[in-house]
């Protein structure tokens, strides 16, 4: 006699759980999702949306100091890629603004590279050891080359891949209880299934005849 009601208390427990587990990870990923979906149009369509870089170069001469460091440096590294000194760091901050940070430089005898990836755009600083110069070249191809690259993780820092991953946690927290919920209603909704299998189908049909 008390199976269905065990049921019914059963199915309540669950569904009322799920539903806040759902509604819980739409909100944490909804302003990421929007974002996901809007740069995922644009970089279907990257060829088709102009950029028009914008190129910024500066020189300056180092001083005598910072020059002599740079020198003995560089002739006890000589082919190694190694971070700048502190005292290079702290120029090039005064200077351009540039944080150099940890990244490797490219040494050699007579000059140091040191590429400045970045989202949306590129930089690097060269010093050239044996006139004793430095130059900046800045990179910037507009804020939909940025979308772009937080899009795909590219150039984005360690914080923000860490964040991509716990998005794709939280979507798939959305998806798997939006089908467990479905699977609740379905007896009472024929089309459930039938529209998730099209759901299914439809990328796979797709994918199969017109990827090569």
């Amino acid at each position: 006699m008390s199976t269905a009601p065990n049921r019914n208390a059963s199915r309540a427990f669950w569904l009322k759980h799920l539903h806040q587990w759902h509604w819980i990870s739409s909100a944490l990923c909804l302003l990421a999702m929007l974002l996901f979906s809007i740069t995922g149009i644009t970089l279907n369509h990257a060829s088709q949306i102009e950029a028009k870089p914008v190129i910024q170069r500066q020189q300056a001469s180092l001083p005598p100091a910072l020059l002599d460091q740079l020198r003995r440096y560089a002739e006890q590294h000589d082919g190694a890629k190694l971070a700048l000194p502190a005292a290079a760091q702290q120029w090039l901050g005064d200077t351009w603004k540039v944080q150099a940070g940890d990244r490797a430089a490219e040494w050699a005898a007579d000059e140091v590279y040191l590429a400045l990836p970045k989202a949306g755009g590129d930089a690097w600083v060269r010093f050239a050891l044996e006139e004793g110069s430095a130059e900046f070249e800045n990179t910037e191809r507009g804020w939909i080359s940025w979308l772009n690259d937080v899009h795909k993780g590219r150039n984005t820092g360690t914080v923000w891949n860490w964040f991509i991953d716990l998005f794709a946690v939280a979507c798939l927290v959305f998806c798997l209880t939006g089908l467990l919920i479905l699977k609740f209603h379905a007896a009472n909704r024929p089309s459930t299934w039938p529209i998730v299998g099209l759901g299914v189908l439809i990328p796979f049909v797709i994918a199969l005849l017109f990827i090569h």
